[in-house]
C-alpha cells in the first residue's frame, strides 16, 4: 500500500477520512474515477495477511488459554462489558480504553467500540449482509417519526447491486418484500437442526419465515474476486482473514484503490478539524495531528469524504467551528450529536433438541440462520402490535463437544467414553430491534477533559425507551413460541441487559433529509451549504431499520461517490 512521505504531496483532488468499511467504498470509487485521493487513517497502518499473526492460533497458543489478565483487564474497563473485544485473539484490532477515553451522562450507559487502524472495524464487523425495504425508508414518513428520508429504495437499489457484486454476499434468495433479494453467491447452507427448525416455522405461522444468513464472504470461485480466496469455514474471521474470502477494506476496496496507483495511504493522522472557507461555502481541505509527533499538518483537496465511524465522524464536524458555523460545520438544524440510534439485542431464547444424535457438523461456518422482520409490516394488518417497527432474529444450532465437561466434577472409563462423542443439540436466537431516533439520545464533546492529543473528549447520553421496552418483551416471547412450536425442549428465554453502542450499529447523529433545518445533509450525502463535504457512514442515517447497517453504508457511498466526481467534472464543487 502507497503510504505518505515527507515527499508526498499535500493538495489532493479529494481526502478520505477514515479507512474503514465507507472510507474503504469511497477510496475505491475515487481513485477508480481519475481522482487523486489521500486516504487518512488515525490509527496504525495494518497490511493484509502480514499482520494477522493470531489467524492460524489454536485457543491453547496463547497466553492464559487465551484469556486476559487483571492487570490487562484494567486497560479495558468499558470493554470489558462487551466480552468479546477482549480476547488476546483480536484485541489488538480493539483500542484500549485507558488510552481514548469517554464518559457517560449519569443512569446512562454507551458502550463505544473502536478500531483504530487501516482497516477500521472491517476487520472485526460480523459480516451480516442485508438490504433495507421500502418499508424501512417510509417508517418514519408513516408513523410521523424525526423527520423523513429524503431517499427511497429505489434510489439505492442499483446501488446495492454494484456493491454486492464486488464486495462477495452468500446468500438465498426468498422473495419477501422487507427483506430485498441482492445479487448473492452460493448460500451457506443450514444444518439440520436449523433445516427441522426452518419446517417447523414454516408450518405454524403464515407471518414469518427462517433462512441461512447473508454474508460478506466468497464461497464460489470467480475470476471478479482477485487476489481474494473462497471461505474456509474456520471461524476465525475477528482475528483477520488471510484468505480475503470476507470482505474487508484490506482485502477487497484499499487493493482496488491501489491499483488506480491514485491512492495515498497515511495511517496515524488523527483528524481534529475541517477547514472551511466562508467565501466559498466550500471546506478547503483538514488538519491533522500526528499520533505519534502531535506534529499538526494540513491537507487539502477538492472534496471530501468523512467516514471516520459514526461518533469520529460528528466530533470533526462538532469541532469544526468558525464564523458560519459556530455550533460544528453543518448544524444549521441543531441536530448534529443528536438521534443516535443502535440496534438494541441480547434478548431471545435458547432450547436442547432430540432426534438428530446421528447427524453432526463439518468446519464451523461463520454464519447462522436469520429470521426476518415479521411484526408491523404494513401489508399485514394482523402483524401490528403495541410498538413501533420491528425486529429479526439472528440464531444458530449445534452439538456440544468435550467443552461441556470443564465444570463437571467427575471422572472414570464411562466419564472418559462419554466425552468421545457428541453432545446433545442445542439451538438459539437473538433478536436484532429497531430504535426509534431519539433527539435526546446524543453525545457531546467534553472541553473540560482532553485527550492525549489536546483535543475535548466523548459524552454520550444514551438510553433505550418504553417502545424498545415493549419490543424486547415480544422478542423474548416470539422467540419461546418458534421453539416451543417446534417440539423442542427446555425453552427458555433470556434477556442478558443492553447498553447503546453494544450492537456495534451506531448511526444517526449527521442524519440526512430534505431541509438545513431538520439534518446535516442532503439526499446526496452533501452537507447542506457545503458541498463538497460528503458523510456517508453511519453518522448519515435517518432511521435504523433492524438490518444489519454496513451494506446501506457500501451502497450509499458508492452513490455519494458517484455523484460528487460527477458534479466536480461540471465544476459545481
Amino acid at each position: 500500500m502507497p503510504l505518505f512521505s515527507d515527499k508526498s504531496s499535500t493538495e489532493y483532488d479529494a481526502i478520505v477520512i477514515g479507512s474503514g468499511i465507507s472510507g474503504g467504498w469511497a477510496a475505491k470509487e475515487l481513485c477508480e474515477k481519475g481522482l487523486n485521493t489521500l486516504v487518512l487513517e488515525r490509527g496504525r497502518n495494518v497490511e493484509h495477511g502480514k499482520d494477522y499473526d493470531t489467524a492460524n492460533m489454536e485457543a491453547w497458543d496463547f497466553p492464559n488459554y487465551g484469556r486476559m489478565t487483571a492487570e490487562q483487564m484494567k486497560d479495558y474497563e468499558k470493554q470489558k462489558r462487551t466480552g468479546y473485544t477482549v480476547s488476546p485473539e483480536h484485541v489488538k484490532f480493539f483500542v484500549k480504553d485507558s488510552e481514548h477515553p469517554y464518559d457517560e451522562a449519569p443512569n446512562t450507559r454507551f458502550d463505544w467500540i473502536r478500531g483504530y487502524q487501516v482497516g477500521g472495524r472491517s476487520l472485526v464487523w460480523g459480516r451480516q449482509s442485508y438490504r433495507w425495504s421500502q418499508m424501512d425508508f417510509e417508517g418514519n414518513a408513516r408513523e410521523g417519526i424525526a423527520i423523513p428520508w429524503p431517499i427511497a429504495y429505489k434510489d439505492i437499489a442499483p446501488w446495492y447491486d454494484y456493491v454486492e457484486r464486488f464486495a462477495g454476499i452468500s446468500g438465498q434468495k426468498e422473495g419477501l418484500l422487507q427483506l430485498p433479494d441482492g445479487q448473492f453467491l452460493e448460500p451457506m447452507e443450514l444444518n439440520c437442526v436449523e433445516k427441522d427448525l426452518k419446517a417447523k416455522i414454516k408450518q405454524h405461522f403464515n407471518d414469518r419465515m427462517l433462512t441461512i444468513g447473508r454474508v460478506a464472504h466468497i464461497t464460489s470461485n470467480d475470476n471478479q474476486y482477485e487476489k481474494r480466496g473462497t471461505c474456509q469455514f474456520r471461524n476465525r474471521c475477528m482475528r483477520g482473514c488471510p484468505y480475503g474470502a470476507y470482505f474487508s477494506s484490506n482485502a477487497s476496496t484499499l487493493p482496488a484503490a491501489e491499483k488506480t496507483g491514485k491512492l495515498t495511504l497515511r495511517p496515524f493522522s488523527v483528524v481534529h478539524e475541517l477547514v472551511y472557507d466562508e467565501n466559498k461555502k466550500r471546506v478547503t481541505g483538514v488538519k491533522v495531528i500526528d499520533q505519534n509527533t502531535k506534529k499538526t499538518y494540513e491537507f487539502k483537496s477538492k472534496i471530501v469524504f468523512l467516514n471516520a465511524s459514526t461518533v469520529g465522524s460528528t466530533a470533526i464536524l462538532m469541532q469544526s467551528k468558525s464564523n458560519r458555523y459556530p455550533n460544528g460545520l453543518g448544524n444549521d438544524c441543531g441536530e448534529l450529536g443528536h438521534n443516535m440510534m443502535d440496534h438494541h439485542f441480547q434478548v431471545g431464547a435458547t432450547a436442547k433438541v432430540d432426534g438428530f444424535e446421528d447427524q453432526y457438523t463439518k468446519g464451523r461456518r461463520p454464519n447462522g440462520y436469520y429470521i426476518p422482520r415479521f411484526r408491523n409490516l404494513p401489508w399485514m394488518p394482523e402483524t401490528k402490535k403495541d410498538f413501533l417497527r420491528g425486529y429479526q432474529f439472528q440464531g444458530g444450532a449445534g452439538r456440544q463437544n468435550w467443552s461441556r465437561a470443564v465444570a463437571e466434577m467427575r471422572y472414570g472409563a464411562e466419564y472418559k467414553n462419554e466425552l468421545m462423542s457428541p453432545g446433545m443439540w442445542t439451538v438459539g436466537m437473538n433478536a436484532f430491534g429497531e430504535m426509534l431516533p431519539y433527539h435526546e439520545n446524543k453525545m457531546e464533546l467534553n472541553y473540560n477533559k482532553k485527550d492525549a492529543w489536546g483535543l475535548p473528549t466523548v459524552l454520550f447520553s444514551t438510553t433505550i425507551k418504553e417502545n424498545e421496552e415493549k419490543m424486547r418483551k415480544d422478542m423474548a416471547e416470539t422467540a419461546v413460541e418458534m421453539y416451543e412450536a417446534a417440539g423442542y425442549k427446555d425453552v427458555k428465554p433470556f434477556d442478558k441487559g443492553y447498553g447503546i453502542g453494544l450492537g456495534i450499529h451506531e448511526m444517526g447523529t449527521a442524519r440526512m433529509g430534505n431541509s438545513p433545518k431538520t439534518s446535516v445533509l442532503n439526499k446526496h450525502n452533501q452537507v447542506h451549504d457545503c458541498k463538497n463535504l460528503f458523510v456517508t457512514d453511519g453518522s448519515c442515517m435517518t432511521s435504523a431499520a433492524c438490518q444489519n447497517p454496513s451494506l446501506t453504508y457500501m451502497a450509499l457511498t458508492a452513490r455519494a461517490a458517484d455523484y460528487a466526481v460527477s458534479e466536480l467534472k461540471k465544476q459545481n464543487l
